[in-house]
Protein backbone atom coordinates (compact mmCIF):
# COMPACT_ATOMS: atom_id res chain seq x y z
CA UNK A 1 0.00 0.00 0.00
CA UNK A 2 2.79 2.18 1.30
CA UNK A 3 4.96 1.53 -1.50
CA UNK A 4 4.24 4.19 -3.96
CA UNK A 5 5.14 6.94 -1.90
CA UNK A 6 8.49 5.34 -1.19
CA UNK A 7 9.08 5.34 -5.16
CA UNK A 8 7.96 8.76 -4.78
CA UNK A 9 9.99 9.72 -1.85
CA UNK A 10 13.08 8.64 -3.35
CA UNK A 11 12.71 10.11 -6.96
CA UNK A 12 12.00 13.14 -5.10
CA UNK A 13 15.24 13.73 -3.24
CA UNK A 14 17.27 12.69 -6.53
CA UNK A 15 15.23 15.82 -8.17
CA UNK A 16 16.82 18.10 -5.77
CA UNK A 17 20.00 19.71 -7.37
CA UNK A 18 24.04 19.04 -5.63
CA UNK A 19 24.29 22.98 -5.01
CA UNK A 20 21.83 23.20 -2.12
CA UNK A 21 23.64 21.26 -0.09
CA UNK A 22 26.97 23.64 1.07
CA UNK A 23 24.22 26.45 1.26
CA UNK A 24 22.08 24.46 4.05
CA UNK A 25 26.07 23.38 5.86
CA UNK A 26 26.75 27.45 5.74
CA UNK A 27 23.90 28.18 6.89
CA UNK A 28 24.07 25.72 9.56
CA UNK A 29 27.57 26.35 10.99
CA UNK A 30 26.69 30.32 10.78
CA UNK A 31 23.84 29.52 13.06
CA UNK A 32 25.72 28.23 15.54
CA UNK A 33 28.51 30.87 15.51
CA UNK A 34 25.59 33.43 16.22
CA UNK A 35 24.15 31.04 19.08
CA UNK A 36 27.83 30.63 20.78
CA UNK A 37 28.90 34.54 20.38
CA UNK A 38 32.29 35.42 18.40
CA UNK A 39 35.03 33.15 17.73
CA UNK A 40 37.36 33.41 20.60
CA UNK A 41 41.37 33.85 20.68
CA UNK A 42 44.12 33.15 22.73
CA UNK A 43 45.36 35.73 25.65
CA UNK A 44 49.17 36.10 26.94
CA UNK A 45 49.11 34.73 29.99
CA UNK A 46 52.40 35.34 31.81
CA UNK A 47 53.25 38.74 30.77
CA UNK A 48 50.06 40.04 32.46
CA UNK A 49 50.66 37.96 36.12
CA UNK A 50 54.16 39.62 36.15
CA UNK A 51 52.79 42.96 35.78
CA UNK A 52 50.56 42.31 38.50
CA UNK A 53 53.30 41.07 40.90
CA UNK A 54 55.70 44.28 39.89
CA UNK A 55 52.63 46.53 40.72
CA UNK A 56 51.80 44.64 43.89
CA UNK A 57 55.38 45.18 44.88
CA UNK A 58 55.76 48.57 44.60
CA UNK A 59 52.12 49.63 45.82
CA UNK A 60 53.92 47.44 49.00
CA UNK A 61 57.10 49.69 49.74
CA UNK A 62 54.98 52.87 49.19
CA UNK A 63 52.76 52.36 51.51
CA UNK A 64 55.64 51.01 54.41
CA UNK A 65 57.93 54.14 53.50
CA UNK A 66 54.71 56.35 54.23
CA UNK A 67 54.22 54.80 57.15
CA UNK A 68 57.85 55.11 58.72
CA UNK A 69 59.81 57.78 56.62
CA UNK A 70 62.82 58.06 59.71
CA UNK A 71 64.86 55.08 58.55
CA UNK A 72 65.53 56.92 54.99
CA UNK A 73 66.16 60.13 57.22
CA UNK A 74 68.19 58.56 59.44
CA UNK A 75 70.25 56.77 56.67
CA UNK A 76 71.53 59.79 55.21
CA UNK A 77 72.59 62.08 58.32
CA UNK A 78 76.33 61.41 59.15
CA UNK A 79 77.51 58.90 61.16
CA UNK A 80 78.62 61.12 64.19
CA UNK A 81 75.04 62.04 64.85
CA UNK A 82 73.49 58.55 64.85
CA UNK A 83 76.37 57.39 67.76
CA UNK A 84 75.77 58.07 71.42
CA UNK A 85 78.24 59.65 73.18
CA UNK A 86 80.25 58.15 75.65
CA UNK A 87 79.82 59.17 79.55
CA UNK A 88 81.66 61.69 80.71
CA UNK A 89 84.66 60.29 82.62
CA UNK A 90 85.88 62.00 86.08
CA UNK A 91 88.86 63.75 85.84
CA UNK A 92 91.95 63.48 88.16
CA UNK A 93 91.74 65.84 91.69
CA UNK A 94 95.25 67.17 91.29
CA UNK A 95 97.02 67.27 88.20
CA UNK A 96 100.44 65.76 87.41
CA UNK A 97 101.92 69.54 86.39
CA UNK A 98 100.60 70.58 89.64
CA UNK A 99 101.54 68.02 92.53
CA UNK A 100 103.90 64.96 92.03
CA UNK A 101 103.11 61.66 93.64
CA UNK A 102 106.15 58.88 94.37
CA UNK A 103 104.68 55.23 94.86
CA UNK A 104 107.49 53.86 97.86
CA UNK A 105 107.07 50.02 97.75
CA UNK A 106 109.10 47.04 98.68
CA UNK A 107 108.41 43.95 100.76
CA UNK A 108 107.15 44.73 104.75
CA UNK A 109 110.45 45.31 106.40
CA UNK A 110 112.17 46.32 103.25
CA UNK A 111 112.83 49.51 104.87
CA UNK A 112 110.50 52.16 103.26
CA UNK A 113 109.53 54.18 106.40
CA UNK A 114 113.41 55.02 107.26
CA UNK A 115 113.97 55.90 103.91
CA UNK A 116 110.86 58.20 103.18
CA UNK A 117 111.66 59.55 107.07
CA UNK A 118 115.05 60.85 104.90
CA UNK A 119 113.47 62.05 101.74
CA UNK A 120 111.10 64.24 103.78
CA UNK A 121 114.07 65.81 106.05
CA UNK A 122 115.95 66.72 102.90
CA UNK A 123 113.65 67.32 100.01
CA UNK A 124 110.54 68.44 101.58
CA UNK A 125 108.17 65.79 101.04
CA UNK A 126 105.33 64.83 102.71
CA UNK A 127 105.45 61.42 103.67
CA UNK A 128 101.67 59.16 103.40
CA UNK A 129 101.86 56.11 104.47
CA UNK A 130 99.27 54.12 103.53
CA UNK A 131 99.69 51.77 106.34
CA UNK A 132 100.06 54.71 109.20
CA UNK A 133 96.33 56.30 107.91
CA UNK A 134 94.70 53.03 108.09
CA UNK A 135 95.66 52.27 111.39
CA UNK A 136 94.60 55.93 112.32
CA UNK A 137 91.98 55.37 110.96
CA UNK A 138 90.63 52.13 113.09
CA UNK A 139 91.50 53.70 115.71
CA UNK A 140 89.51 56.97 115.34
CA UNK A 141 86.38 57.36 117.28
CA UNK A 142 83.26 56.97 115.44
CA UNK A 143 85.04 55.58 112.41
CA UNK A 144 82.42 53.08 110.16
CA UNK A 145 85.43 51.76 109.08
CA UNK A 146 87.30 50.90 111.99
CA UNK A 147 86.33 47.17 112.85
CA UNK A 148 86.61 46.47 109.45
CA UNK A 149 90.33 47.90 109.01
CA UNK A 150 91.31 46.32 111.93
CA UNK A 151 90.18 42.68 110.58
CA UNK A 152 91.97 43.15 107.02
CA UNK A 153 95.21 44.57 108.91
CA UNK A 154 95.32 41.22 111.49
CA UNK A 155 94.49 38.49 108.81
CA UNK A 156 97.05 40.53 106.39
CA UNK A 157 94.77 41.19 104.09
CA UNK A 158 94.55 44.01 101.67
CA UNK A 159 92.00 47.08 103.16
CA UNK A 160 89.38 47.64 100.31
CA UNK A 161 90.72 49.98 97.67
CA UNK A 162 87.78 52.70 98.61
CA UNK A 163 88.80 52.76 101.76
CA UNK A 164 92.81 54.06 101.24
CA UNK A 165 92.50 55.96 98.29
CA UNK A 166 89.50 58.28 99.93
CA UNK A 167 92.03 58.22 102.93
CA UNK A 168 94.81 59.34 100.76
CA UNK A 169 93.16 61.94 98.81
CA UNK A 170 91.94 63.35 102.04
CA UNK A 171 95.23 63.54 103.48
CA UNK A 172 97.07 65.21 100.55
CA UNK A 173 94.01 67.87 100.68
CA UNK A 174 94.88 68.77 104.21
CA UNK A 175 98.79 68.52 103.56
CA UNK A 176 98.37 70.94 100.71
CA UNK A 177 96.06 73.60 102.33
CA UNK A 178 97.84 73.95 105.97
CA UNK A 179 101.94 73.43 104.14
CA UNK A 180 101.43 74.76 100.69
CA UNK A 181 103.55 71.25 99.81
CA UNK A 182 103.16 69.40 96.57
CA UNK A 183 105.46 66.70 96.51
CA UNK A 184 104.12 63.29 98.00
CA UNK A 185 106.17 60.13 99.02
CA UNK A 186 103.06 57.59 99.32
CA UNK A 187 104.35 54.60 101.10
CA UNK A 188 102.95 50.88 100.89
CA UNK A 189 100.47 51.77 98.42
CA UNK A 190 99.15 50.96 96.05
CA UNK A 191 98.99 47.16 97.01
CA UNK A 192 97.54 45.74 93.93
CA UNK A 193 96.50 46.62 90.36
CA UNK A 194 93.30 48.13 90.79
CA UNK A 195 94.33 50.29 93.48
CA UNK A 196 96.76 51.89 91.42
CA UNK A 197 94.18 52.13 88.51
CA UNK A 198 92.00 53.74 91.08
CA UNK A 199 94.27 55.86 92.50
CA UNK A 200 95.70 57.24 89.25
CA UNK A 201 92.40 57.97 87.52
CA UNK A 202 90.67 59.27 90.10
CA UNK A 203 93.54 61.27 92.39
CA UNK A 204 96.51 62.03 90.52
CA UNK A 205 98.92 60.10 88.37
CA UNK A 206 102.39 59.31 90.02
CA UNK A 207 105.67 60.25 88.70
CA UNK A 208 107.69 56.83 89.28
CA UNK A 209 107.83 54.71 91.84
CA UNK A 210 110.76 53.78 94.32
CA UNK A 211 110.79 50.25 94.74
CA UNK A 212 112.92 48.39 97.78
CA UNK A 213 113.95 44.96 96.50
CA UNK A 214 115.13 42.89 99.58
CA UNK A 215 115.29 39.24 100.32
CA UNK A 216 112.68 37.71 102.40
CA UNK A 217 114.78 36.31 105.48
CA UNK A 218 116.49 39.77 105.98
CA UNK A 219 113.12 41.51 106.62
CA UNK A 220 111.57 38.61 108.56
CA UNK A 221 114.54 39.52 110.95
CA UNK A 222 113.55 43.11 110.90
CA UNK A 223 109.97 42.82 111.26
CA UNK A 224 110.76 40.71 114.09
CA UNK A 225 113.19 43.09 115.85
CA UNK A 226 110.96 45.70 115.41
CA UNK A 227 107.99 43.81 116.55
CA UNK A 228 109.54 43.76 119.91
CA UNK A 229 108.58 47.39 120.54
CA UNK A 230 106.56 48.19 118.13
CA UNK A 231 103.39 47.21 119.44
CA UNK A 232 102.10 46.37 115.53
CA UNK A 233 99.05 43.78 115.44
CA UNK A 234 100.59 42.62 112.48
CA UNK A 235 104.53 42.32 113.70
CA UNK A 236 104.15 38.15 114.22
CA UNK A 237 105.60 35.09 112.45
CA UNK A 238 102.20 34.49 111.46
CA UNK A 239 100.83 38.07 110.17
CA UNK A 240 104.55 38.55 108.88
CA UNK A 241 104.23 35.31 106.74
CA UNK A 242 100.93 36.50 105.29
CA UNK A 243 102.16 39.48 104.40
CA UNK A 244 104.98 38.04 102.42
CA UNK A 245 102.82 35.88 100.71
CA UNK A 246 100.05 38.86 99.58
CA UNK A 247 103.01 41.04 98.46
CA UNK A 248 104.21 38.24 96.21
CA UNK A 249 100.90 37.33 94.44
CA UNK A 250 99.86 40.74 94.70
CA UNK A 251 101.47 44.04 95.28
CA UNK A 252 104.96 42.58 93.13
CA UNK A 253 102.85 42.76 89.76
CA UNK A 254 102.10 46.66 90.66
CA UNK A 255 105.74 46.65 90.61
CA UNK A 256 106.05 45.09 87.34
CA UNK A 257 103.04 46.97 85.85
CA UNK A 258 104.68 50.60 86.31
CA UNK A 259 108.55 48.96 85.20
CA UNK A 260 107.02 48.52 82.06
CA UNK A 261 106.05 51.98 81.64
CA UNK A 262 109.28 52.85 82.09
CA UNK A 263 108.57 54.42 86.05
CA UNK A 264 110.38 52.34 88.33
CA UNK A 265 114.02 52.87 90.52
CA UNK A 266 115.47 49.75 91.94
CA UNK A 267 116.69 50.40 95.24
CA UNK A 268 119.16 47.58 96.69
CA UNK A 269 117.62 47.12 100.51
CA UNK A 270 120.05 44.83 101.89
CA UNK A 271 122.63 47.40 103.15
CA UNK A 272 122.49 49.19 105.90
CA UNK A 273 120.01 52.70 106.47
CA UNK A 274 122.87 54.79 105.47
CA UNK A 275 124.12 53.22 102.86
CA UNK A 276 120.17 52.32 101.29
CA UNK A 277 119.65 56.05 101.54
CA UNK A 278 123.14 56.53 99.74
CA UNK A 279 121.64 54.73 96.94
CA UNK A 280 118.75 56.41 97.09
CA UNK A 281 120.00 60.13 96.56
CA UNK A 282 122.01 58.37 93.72
CA UNK A 283 119.51 56.95 91.74
CA UNK A 284 117.00 60.41 92.14
CA UNK A 285 119.49 63.07 91.70
CA UNK A 286 118.43 64.51 88.57
CA UNK A 287 114.69 62.71 88.63
CA UNK A 288 114.49 65.70 91.95
CA UNK A 289 115.61 68.26 90.19
CA UNK A 290 113.48 67.67 87.48
CA UNK A 291 110.41 68.10 90.09
CA UNK A 292 111.90 70.70 92.08
CA UNK A 293 111.94 72.66 88.81
CA UNK A 294 107.99 71.67 87.89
Amino acid sequence: MFAPSRVLLRSSLRAIPRTAAPRRVVSAAAARGFASGPPKTSMPVLPILAILAAGSTAFYYLVQARKDPLPAIEAHQPAQQQQIAPPPTKKPTFSPQQVSVIFVLGGPGAGKGTQCANLVRDYGFVHLSAGDLLREEQNRAGSEFGELIKTYIREGKIVPMEVTVALLENAMKSAIAAQGKYKFLIDGFPRKLDQAYKFESDVCPSTFTLFFDCPEEVMLKRLLKRGETSGRDDDNIESIKKRFRTFTETSYPVVEYFRAQGKVIDVDATNTPEGVYAHVKKQLKDKLKTMDKA
